[in-house]
Order: structure tokens, then sequence, then C-alpha cells
């Protein structure tokens, strides 16, 4: 007998023995096929949250997967630097003892982020061992380490000195408060309530005429370079080319066409300001205009406006209005607002809804920022330096694209395509800079004249100078930079080594849609580029998990769950601690706390890893979002209690005793014995399908029908039958059969519950005479024979269920309580093999006998497999027509509802067709139930 089933007692054991046993390392026979994957790196700042148990689950599943099936399997994991997350959780420590970075000086603060990382930053690692991740820890890299910064490095000087990285004056998101250019991925767009100002822009040479601007930002009034309108809008036909007086300024603009003005939209009049709108930039490209900056690096007003042209070459300044320099942009709109009402020139003022870009660390207003950045060139032929491939010679979008196009890199679910390709379509040079210090240090110096040069060190770049006394730029490359790396930084590039032979291109991508370009997109063009080989086959997209409501998970909304809690549980009042610790918007913490007593009145119990796990493998279907549902949970820590349970019970049955490992034994296999195993051979092709096509929750679905029905339900039952009323051959082979189909359940199960099968097989695989490995993670995958499936036991045994069930429905009708015993009398032309089974019809249906039915009963009768089914049993006349009566009058209202909804007239003809056959079946359905309900009664009264 297994003690009581405890997911804690086993899961941190196991773990430490995979672990100490070498297990998550590939064993690098080169013979064998190799299966790789790589861990989207995680934020070493962060923790363990759904999205990353429903990602690592599916990853690890896949894994253990092609491990057992004698792959070369490695799962490669490590952790990204997070260049502005980690910074700003080391100066909010410096904050709290009144300290900045400055104070300290880069190469000291540097100091301080390592001291954090190496204290603080394994959280997420040591989480994902808790859910049982099997990745090769030995393998694990940090995307700042020392290799890591070589080949970023590496990387960044090839592809200088190919044409394709350069440093030029462009518009990029800036986030004020961080004071660096951000990526879109870190700005949120927050839907917002504010105004459209509606202002009156004078002719040149009719001052008294004006066209009316509308606008949302009128403080970047002051850099407007033109007033566009569209080239079809003939209430404007006559003022193209004229000049407009720019208010606040005296400054003179020009009127021009363009078809990205939407005639209907506002006033059909939109100011052009191409240093500080991204679609009034390409605009401004498309006209020519110059590029007019009036803010400084904190969104503050200059004294002088700065001038470039699309070059970025700096063209002549000129002196903004004294009222509004050095004021905080929403300070100077305020002041602009006021002037413009004096002094006529605001027409009038709209509520407007808006999303507003924000920063997502900051949260501050995203400000598009005209600043010297670092580039990479998405568009441009490479000037040599690249592999010999059937990508050489192509810029980096069209590696992107030829790799999917070409089916080279596959999505899956196959829509994404769509979405890559638009991405790909629209594509925009990438800006690598940050302005930040935790990173990697852009290799580039300078002059005292300004000249740049990119070299993998200072000794290098002194010597392209032929001086020295360089500076180093001091921005960082984007986080982004250094991931999209991760293919083959990982596995020894620019050597040649086995791993990246062996392992590149890797199996499968799994992740999320959000960041198809941000992170997928330039994987592809960096692996392609440098090694000539895609970075994946597989680009396998999940979903995201959103609470049980359907909304996205936040610590903002205090509907975080976190998976660890799941696994080991927590009481109440530490999770709502948890829960409200962090909320952006504190006065919803009473929201929130009453919100998580309703949900969890007495705290999360413990699920196990398992569970979780299973429930993850479950939601994994092909969609783009999943609503965590706590009921499926407890289903699956149920599911695993009915394992534990059913091995126990094999184990009583089978453990000291003859379950035929002789094979010289005689056996004799009964047609529910070869049922089980034909169902075993189906449900093993079905699940293994279910893994080579990505979809996780047929195979979860697969297993749990299997296990809990065919297996527990049923066969488990009528085992006990057979050893309880067989001969000893018959006990024999049902013990083999057993122990057996239990040995490789646990196999097939395995990849998804990794610790209780682990457990059970321990127990079971000696017994079954499987135990030819020291671990079922290395135990063999099983393969379906189609030879063992028998047809006849399969027409046998659905017989035999319909009996029973047939059986089951009459107590059910009868109204016969489950611990009340009733004769069960059988007439009409049941299989002989059937008949052998009624000592199992009677513990299957609760029946205390089985005899031949009596002529002329008037008792209950049901018809199934060519007999006649009746149970006998002495009731309450009184109670039972009570019971009946009160059946047939909630059916009668149902009855009339249906009736009278069928016969409202145009129904049946406007509704459509499925709503109206549902109806019907529904209807006929009830009038069956209610002759039956009828028939009984009927036979009371006597």
């Amino acid at each position: 007998m297994l003690d009581k089933y405890n997911p804690a007692e086993i899961e941190d054991k196991h773990y430490q023995n995979w672990q100490s046993a070498g297990y998550f390392q590939p064993h690098m026979d080169t013979s064998k096929p190799s299966f790789s994957i790589q861990l989207p790196p995680p934020n070493v700042t962060g923790t363990l949250h759904m999205g990353h148990a429903f990602n690592q689950t599916i990853m690890d599943s896949l894994t253990r997967y092609y491990r057992m099936k004698g792959y070369n399997a490695v799962w490669i994991p490590g952790t990204d630097h997070a260049g502005i997350a980690t910074q700003i959780v080391v100066e909010r420590q410096l904050a709290a003892e009144n300290i900045s970075r400055h104070d300290l000086g880069r190469e000291t603060f540097l100091e301080k982020v390592w001291e954090w990382k190496n204290i603080s930053g394994g959280t997420i690692t040591e989480q994902m061992r808790r859910v049982g991740c099997s990745a090769d820890w030995s393998r694990e890299y940090f995307t700042m380490d020392n290799v890591r910064a070589e080949t970023v490095t590496e990387v960044f000087v090839r592809l200088f000195e190919q044409g394709l990285i350069y440093r030029g004056k462009r518009l990029v998101n800036w986030d004020p408060v961080l004071g660096t250019a951000v990526s879109d991925l870190e700005v949120e767009s927050v839907e917002e309530q504010g105004s459209m100002w509606h202002i009156r822009y004078p002719l040149a040479d009719t001052p008294t005429e004006s066209v009316i601007v509308a606008t949302t930002r009128p403080e970047t009034l002051l850099g407007d370079v033109a007033v566009a309108v569209n080239p079809e809008d003939e209430r404007y036909t006559h003022l193209i080319g004229k000049e407009l007086l720019l208010p606040l300024t005296g400054r003179k603009i020009p009127v021009i066409t363009d078809e990205y003005v939407e005639k209907d939209f506002g006033t059909g009049c939109v100011k052009i300001t191409p240093a500080h709108d991204f679609n009034d930039y390409e605009v401004g490209k498309r006209h020519n205009t110059v590029l007019v900056n009036v803010f400084d690096l904190e969104a503050k007003v200059l004294n002088q406006a700065e001038v470039f042209n699309f070059k970025g070459e700096a063209q002549a300044c000129f002196a903004l209005p004294e009222t509004y320099a050095g004021l905080d942009r929403f300070a100077a709109r305020k002041q602009m607002l006021a002037d413009l009402e004096a002094q006529g020139l605001l027409a009038e003022v709209k509520p407007h809804t808006l999303m507003t870009p924000k920063g997502d660390r900051t949260g501050s207003v995203i400000e598009p920022m005209l600043t010297s950045q670092w580039f990479v060139a998405m568009s441009a032929a490479p000037k040599g330096g690249e592999p010999e491939s059937e990508f050489k010679g192509m810029s980096l979008a069209q590696k992107a694209k030829h790799a999917v196009d070409s089916g080279a890199v596959k999505f899956i679910p196959e829509n994404w395509v769509n979405t890559y390709n638009q991405w790909m379509n629209n594509l925009q040079d990438w800006c690598i800079s940050r302005q930040l210090w935790w990173g990697h240090q852009i290799p580039a110096w300078y002059d005292n004249e300004g000249n740049v040069f990119v070299a993998r060190n200072q000794e290098e770049a002194e010597k392209l100078a032929g001086k020295s006394g360089l500076t180093r730029d001091e921005d960082v490359l984007d986080t982004w930079f250094s991931s999209a790396l991760v293919p083959f930084s990982t596995l020894g590039w620019p050597s040649e080594t086995d791993e990246l032979k062996a392992f590149l291109p890797s199996n499968v991508l799994v992740t999320g849609y959000e960041i198809i370009f941000f992170w997928v997109a330039r994987m592809i063009m960096m692996t392609t580029h440098f090694t000539g080989k895609v970075p994946f086959k597989d680009v396998y997209i999940h979903g995201i998990v959103r609470d049980h409501e359907g909304k996205k998970m936040s610590k903002s909304e205090g509907n975080v769950i976190d998976p660890v809690d799941l696994i080991g549980g927590i009481d109440l009042e530490q999770l709502l601690v948890k829960r409200t610790t962090g909320l952006r918007r504190p006065e919803k913490s009473p929201q929130v706390i009453e919100s998580t007593k309703k949900l969890f009145p007495e705290g999360i119990s413990v699920f196990g890893a398992d569970a979780l796990r299973f429930t993850m493998a479950s939601y994994a279907s092909l969609g783009r979002s999943v609503n965590f549902d706590f009921k499926r949970a407890e289903g699956y820590r149920n599911f695993c209690n009915k394992l534990w349970n059913a091995t126990n019970f094999v184990l009583m049955n089978v453990g000291a005793k003859d379950c035929g490992q002789n094979e010289t034994d005689p056996l004799a296999y009964t047609f529910v014995d070869q049922w089980i195993i034909g169902r075993l051979q189906q449900t093993e092709a079905a699940v293994t399908e279910a893994f080579d096509t990505y979809r996780f929750d047929l195979a979860a679905q697969t297993l749990y029908e299997f296990v809990w029905n065919d297996f527990c339900d049923w066969y488990i039952e009528l085992a006990k039958v057979q050893i309880q009323t067989g001969c000893p051959t018959t006990q024999r082979t049902t013990r083999r059969t057993l122990v057996r189909v239990l040995e490789v359940i646990l196999r097939l199960l395995h990849p998804i519950m990794p610790f209780i099968t682990e457990e059970l097989w321990q127990a079971v695989a000696s017994l079954a005479n499987a135990k030819q490995t020291d671990s079922i993670m290395v135990a063999a995958w099983p393969v379906a024979d189609e030879s063992k499936i028998v047809q006849t036991a399969f027409d046998k045994m659905t017989a035999l269920q319909d009996l029973i069930g047939a059986v089951r429905n009459l107590r059910g009708e009868m109204g016969i309580a489950p611990n009340v015993k009733a004769p069960l009398f059988v007439e009409g032309d049941v299989d002989d093999a059937l008949l052998k089974y009624l000592p199992s019809m009677t513990r299957l249906t609760e029946a205390n006998k089985v005899e031949k039915l009596p002529e002329g009963d008037d008792a209950p009768v049901t018809v199934c497999q060519n007999a006649r089914l009746m149970l006998k049993v002495e009731i309450d006349k009184a109670a039972e027509t009570a019971r009946l009566t009160k059946e047939a009058e909630k059916l009668q209202k149902a009855l009339d509802k249906l009736n009278v909804k069928l016969s409202k007239p145009g129904y049946t003809d406007k509704a459509p067709t499925h709503l109206v056959e549902k109806d019907r079946a529904e209807l006929a359905e009830l009038t069956d139930k209610m002759a039956k309900v009828q028939s009984q009664l009927e036979k009371l009264k006597d």
C-alpha cells in the first residue's frame, strides 16, 4: 500500500534525484535524432506567473516526450538582464537610502546591480524547478554573462562592418522619467478622457480669415511645420499652397495636401509636427519639411527650437516664446491654452476619448522625441561577411520574410503568419540604443572631433583611430538585441561546436503572440544572417492566461494568481497581502480584498505541480486566451487522487501474487482484457499524435478519459470480478493486464504529470517487468500496436456497457437510491460471452442477484441489446407517486414552454435552423420522458 497522496512529499525528492542523475542533460549521441528547445528568457527581476506556468508546462511536456522517445533532447534555460526593469529595481533600493545612481557613478552603480542579481536574480528559475521543468541547468545562461557579452559585441561589430548598423537622428518613443528611448512593447496604450481643442490658424495674407485645426496635444503647436488637408476636400482647395500664421509664434507655415488626412475627422485640417508625432514624421518626410524639436529630454520646452532635416543634419535654429521656455509640457499646455483663448484663437473645446501612450514601468506619458540613436537597418543589403546559404545577400527583413514564406519556419496556428507578415511589410529600422547604465554598453568609441570607431575593445578602437584618448559611447543596447541572439549565442557561436551542429535549428519555439515581432522575427533575422540556418522549425503560439472573468492578470489589478501558491497552497491572510501589495490604484484595495475572499474563503489549498500542469495542458488548445477556472484545477487534483487510488488497488491485488511475468505460464485473455488493451493502443496513438501536432489539450483529454472512464470506472471494476470469480489462469491474466496497462498509463502521463508518475512507476514498473531504467524520465515512450486491437472484444464490451448503462438508467427512472440493492431480471437473446458477466452486472448496477425475467410481471422494463431488463424493489407507493407527479408537473411546464415557442408565428421559418432543430430535439426528449413517467404512474395505481 502507498501512503496517502501528498504532492509536497514526492515533488522535491524526485526533482533532486532527476537533476543529480543528469537526466536533464542531452546524451549527445549523434546517431540519434536531436530535439532542442530554448526557454524564452524571463526577466531576472521577475517571479513566476500563470503565463510562465502555461508556457513552461508546454515546453517541459515536449522535452520529456522527446527524451522518452530516445532523442538527444535538451531544453536550454536562461534569464534576461531586463535593462530597464533591473535598473529601476536597484535605483528604487538606492532611493530608499537617499542615494541616486549619479551619486555612485556608473562603475559603482553596476557593482550594486550585480550584487542584487547574485542575491535575488534566481527567484524565477527556482520557481521553475517547483513546476518540474526538466531544463538542462548546466547550460543556464544570463544575457549579461561573459559569454553572451562577447557574442553581443561580435555581432554588433560585424553588423556595423557590413553597413547594417548606423547612428542617426530619428523619432523614437521617449520616456521622460527614465530618460531613455523605449520599445513599443514597453509602451501601454491607456484609454483616457481628454479634450479635442479647436485652434484658429490665421491666413498670413488675410489675418482676419483662418482655418481651424483640431488637436489633442496643443503643447506641440510650437513645433508645427505645416497644416495638411485631404487633396479631395473641396472646403480647402483654395487654401492649398498658401501660408498660415502659427498661433503664439507668428511663424509662417504652409497648407499642404496629404491623403493621410481624414476629411471627416475633426475639422479636416491637421497640424503637422514631424518631430513630435510618428504619423506626422512620415507626412513630413513625404513633403521634405524640416523637423522642429521643441522639448528637451525631460519634456520641458526649450529656449531655442532645434531644427533638422530628415538626414539628421542641423539647420538654423530659432527662439521659442520666453513665456513657455523651461515649462514642463503639460504646464506649457495650460499656459498656451490660456493665451490662445485670450487672443481669440481657441475656437472650441470638445470632450474626447483618446488612447494615451504610457511607459509600462513609470506610467509617464511617452513623448515621440527626435534623438540620436543607434539603429539596425532592416532593408539594406549587407556588404559581405555572411555564411553561404539560401539567405545570403538578402536584407535582414528579406531573410525574416523568406524563412517563413519558404516554410522553413512554420507558425502554429498558421493564422499567425498573417500577423507576422503585417509587421514585416511595415518594418522600420530598429532603434537598438538605450540611455541606461545596466546593459551591454555599445562597443563604439569617439575622438574629440566626434568621429566614431566601432570595435571589439578599446585597444582595437584606438588602433582603428590611430590615436588614444577615445571616449566610449555611454548608451547600452536594447535588451531585445541580446535576446535575439539566443538561438546561437547559447550554443557556442562563433565556434562550430557540437552543440551548434546538433541543436540548431531547434525544433520549436513556444511563446506568446505579443512578442512575435519583438523577439521571434528578430531571432529569425539574426540567426539566418550569422549562421545561414533558421533558429527554429516551428513557432507554437499559445494564448494568454486570464482570470476566471476573462480579465488580464495584473498586479495593479490585484487578480494575479501565483502558480507556486497553487502548487503548495497559501492561507487567506497571506494571499490578501500578496494581492493588495503593489496595487497601482490603492483605492481598489477593498474591491480586491472582497473578490479574493469570495473566490478563496479559506485561501488556496494544495493542488500540487501535477494537477497544475495537467490543467495548463488541458487549456493548451490553438486559441488566443485562457480563462483560468479553479474548478478545473480541482478536477485534475481529484484525477491525481484517482490515479493514486487506482495504483493502490493494483498493488494490493498484484503485489506478491502471480501476475504473468513468467511468459511460459498459460494466459487467458477475456474480451474485457482484450478491450482495455485495445483501448490502450488507441490511446497511445492518439496521445502521440497530439504531442506531434502540439495539441496538448487533446493529449490531456484523451488521457483523462481513458484513465478515469475506461481504466478506473470500467476495467478495474470488471477486473475485481475476474479476480474474485475467475480460474487461476484468468486471475493471472487479469493481474498481468492490470499492472501492464497501468505501467503504460504512467509513461503516457509522465510528460504532463512528472512527479506522481515517477512515484507510482517506481512501485509498479518491476511488477510489470518493465523497469529497464532507473527513472520513468528515460523509460521508452509507448508505441501503439494495432494488432492488439480486437474488434470483437470492442463489440462485446460495448454491449456489456450498454446493458449496465440501461440498468443504471432504469434505477434512476425508478428513483432507486444508490444504497438500495434490487434484483435484476433479464430476458432475451443475450450473447453467451456476456452471460458470464452477469456477476459483473450485479456489482456495477448494485443488484443483489440476476435472474430470468418472470412472465407477466408488470414492473418497469427497459430494452437493450435485444434483452428486456427489469428491476424489482419494494417501494413506498405513496412517496413514489408523489415524486413522479412532481416530476410530471416539471416536465409539463417545460413542454408547454417549448410548444408555445415552436408554435409562435414565423419562429420556425425565421429562426436559425440549428436552433429550431435543437428545440425540436429537446421537445422529443421531454415527450419521451413524460411518457415513461406517466407509464410508471399508471402502474402504481394497480
